[in-house]
């Protein structure tokens, strides 16, 4: 009987084997993920995140580099830590950055905190990006006036030559005022985060003056401005920002609009959201471009956008803007059809000095 029996040298932790007082509370407010592992490696207690993040599965780690660190720490005690790159789950191809801290946690436990860090790594490659693009964007206005100043320095005896170059040092100044002050609004929206103490805006006066900033570039081109629509409705926000969005698409349609085109600017209410939809006659945008025309300093047509002056920076103001107030926006387009950029609002269908609750008349008139 006796030599049937069989001990192991190191007789496994039981699955319930006990915390270290006071564990379970501090794993219950912790912002990583939290797993405490026994002698074999098996899950004792796991944080919900440490499962919806694939870390855990059927109470085993998953990630074969977190076990292993675990391993080392379980055999000399040392506190570790190391950055990996784990796949969000078996069937999905997005990627986490995480920051592994292994440490020894009692006598026979292994903890092992694991912290999200993908949304920070994302800001910084975005924000290097930014920076990268933004020295390139500089180079080329400021170079052009580098190179005119010398030439008018060149035809000094020649003023027809002088007042030709003159002008061209003035579209390139034009040109980096704009990028300069696009790179200044940009920076201002680029998290996203919500207006700060945000009014009630009149959208019949946003869409005006988003068609005033266009009205002499149109006249010039013969193109038609025309706009339409439900009236009378309000969102909250900044009414200057909205002002910039819409005036963006407007001057986007005009840009990349052939003479004697029409672009028209239409306001709709549809349930609790107003949508501002400014559509051209252009030439339409490739399938293939659709999603990337939001990213910073994107270009259809880099050869266009330097005839135009455009910087690839409009349209992601433009995104950034509608996310900041709750909204977003969206796109339609066919090459050689035109394009329809549509922003949509959540809707403040309460006028200023009506008690609350009560809907105004130009809310309840729309379709």
């Amino acid at each position: 009987m006796l030599a049937r029996r069989h001990t192991p040298s190191v007789p496994p932790v039981p699955r319930t084997s006990p915390m270290p007082e006071g564990a379970d509370e501090v794993m219950a407010i912790l912002r990583s993920s939290a797993i405490v592992l026994d002698e074999e490696s098996n899950v004792v207690k796991a944080s919900p995140s440490a499962y919806a993040f694939g870390l855990v599965r059927q109470d085993r780690i998953t990630v074969s580099q977190l076990l292993e660190l675990t391993s080392k720490v379980r055999r000399d005690g040392q506190i570790r830590e190391l950055e990996l790159e784990v796949a969000r789950s078996q069937d999905s191809t997005q990627t986490l950055h995480v920051l592994a801290r292994v440490a020894p946690l009692g006598d026979r436990l292994v903890l092992a905190l694991v912290e999200d860090r993908t949304h920070e790594i994302r800001v910084d490659e975005i924000r290097r990006d930014f920076v990268a693009n933004v020295s390139h964007e500089l180079k080329t206005p400021v170079g052009a006036m580098m190179l005119l100043a010398e030439a008018v320095e060149g035809a000094s005896d020649d003023p027809e030559a002088v007042r030709r170059f003159a002008q061209g040092m003035q579209r390139e100044g034009e040109r980096l005022t704009r990028l300069v002050q696009e790179i200044i609004d940009l920076s201002r929206l680029q998290y996203d985060d919500p207006v700060q103490s945000p009014d009630p805006v009149e959208i019949d006066d946003v869409v005006s003056a988003a068609v005033d900033r266009s009205r002499v570039d149109a006249e010039n081109r013969d193109i038609r401005l025309t706009t339409g629509g439900t009236k009378g409705l309000q969102v909250l926000g900044n009414e200057q920002q909205l002002v910039i969005a819409v005036g963006n698409l407007v001057e986007n349609a005009v840009s990349y609009s052939p003479e004697g085109a029409k672009v028209s600017v239409g306001v709709r209410r549809r349930d609790d959201v107003v949508e501002i939809s400014v559509t051209d006659q252009g030439y339409g945008i490739a399938e293939a471009d659709l999603d990337r025309i939001f990213e910073r300093f994107y270009r259809v047509d880099p050869a266009r956008s330097r005839e135009t002056g455009g910087t690839g920076l409009g349209l992601s103001i433009v995104k950034h803007i509608a996310a900041s107030h709750g909204g977003d926006v969206k796109v339609w387009s066919v090459q050689g059809a035109g394009s329809t950029f549509t922003v949509r609002l959540p809707l403040h269908p309460y006028r200023p000095g009506q008690p609350s609750g009560v809907v105004s008349h130009a809310a309840r008139e729309a379709p």
